[in-house]
């Protein structure tokens, strides 16, 4: 694989879709779905899979037309292509290979780096059978879809998860190695707010030789640090590149809490750029604003905190409003996280198993 040279500066990526209207997603709740004829449910899909392959072709041209050299695909583009008992979705990919090569050619060729962050559903270390057999359907499921698109089996185009259950990371790096090529060799993983602090997974990184994308908004959170300037975001950012070969493909992630360093809630746009990412190659915005954040950054701009008017959420093009999950695993387990608020934060103290995580689209 030939990759382009990287140009003064970080890139900065996009994560998903835009706030404006040029790149959003169609999909199908798994309800509606198991409504529809066995007959209807391919022609179905296949409609849906073909629009969202071109609109991810322009996401391409929408990002190579802005310098943006760094965008994160959508986990939900192919809803029911995961199912275990339905092996409908996963044909109609096998169908439309030859258009997911074209998308996956309109990267590369614009020299844009993609990677994937699938659903905190997936839990790979899970105490339950059930759970740990689904979740690897599914991050199969989304390993094929970048082989299809013919992205490279590399850390070059990353599949990352966070720890998934808490307590477990013994048990996370003792299944990496076992793990189907296509997931082991472009795995990635996130510290996070709750179950796993950045030193949580470090050893696991180290064990294993997978890279540790680094999120100082997450660890700021976990540790409850007064701001992204702790010494130890710096620490962190440096020990986290010691796990990525080669260390110019370092990726770290960068959101601004809303209300304050220890605010969850990512912030329209970015006020505060750590001084510790000074020199980090790679740089992905989750920022509400999406494109508007990462214009701001690629131009040098940093928002004034008072003045940033949070606006209200644009909602994607979907085929359905429902609210249900549009994967096997985030249909099974959204009922677990309908608790009360207090009884859900305690569960997140102790496991990322049913975590509210911070949207990734």
């Amino acid at each position: 694989m030939s990759l382009p040279p990287l140009v003064s500066g970080p890139a900065y990526g996009l994560v998903c879709m835009t706030i404006g209207p040029e790149v959003h997603f169609r999909t199908i709740t798994l309800t509606r779905y198991r409504m529809l004829k066995p007959e209807a449910r391919e022609s179905t899909l296949l409609n849906l899979y073909a629009d969202n392959i071109s609109r991810v072709r322009a996401a391409a041209a929408f990002c190579a037309a802005r310098g943006i050299r760094l965008y994160r695909l959508s986990s939900s583009l192919f809803p029911m292509s995961d199912l275990v008992d339905d092996d409908t979705g996963m044909a109609v990919l096998d169908h439309l290979k030859p258009q997911l090569l074209e998308a996956g050619h309109a990267f590369e060729d614009a020299g844009i780096r993609v990677l994937m962050h699938p659903e905190q559903f997936i839990v790979l270390n899970s105490d339950r059978p059930e759970v740990r057999v689904s979740s690897l359907r599914a991050i199969e499921a989304h390993a094929g879809v970048m082989d299809r698109m013919g992205l490279a089996r590399s850390t070059w185009n990353l599949l990352l998860l966070h720890g998934g259950k808490g307590g477990r990371g013994a048990e996370l790096a003792a299944l990496i190695p076992d793990l189907p090529d296509g997931v082991r060799l472009r795995l990635a993983l996130e510290n996070d707010e709750h179950a796993y602090g950045v030193e949580d997974l470090w050893p696991v990184c180290q064990a294993t030789g997978v890279p540790l994308v680094f999120d100082a908004h997450h660890h700021v959170v976990h540790d409850k640090l007064p701001d992204l300037d702790h010494p130890s975001v710096r620490q962190w950012t440096l020990a986290a590149r010691d796990t990525w070969t080669p260390p110019e493909w370092q990726v770290v992630h960068l959101s601004n809490g809303i209300d304050g360093p220890q605010d969850r809630r990512h912030s329209h746009l970015i006020s505060h750029l750590p001084t510790a990412y000074a020199d980090v190659p790679w740089i992905e915005v989750e920022a509400k604003g999406k494109e508007e954040a990462v214009a701001a950054l690629m131009r040098g701009e940093l928002a004034e905190l008072a003045s940033v008017v949070q606006p209200a959420a644009v909602p994607a093009n979907v085929e359905d409003a429902s609210a249900e999950a549009v994967s096997t695993q985030a249909a099974a387990q959204a009922s677990a996280t309908k608790k009360p608020a207090r009884k859900r934060a305690k569960k997140a103290a102790t496991t990322s198993e049913n975590a509210v995580l911070e949207p990734v689209n």
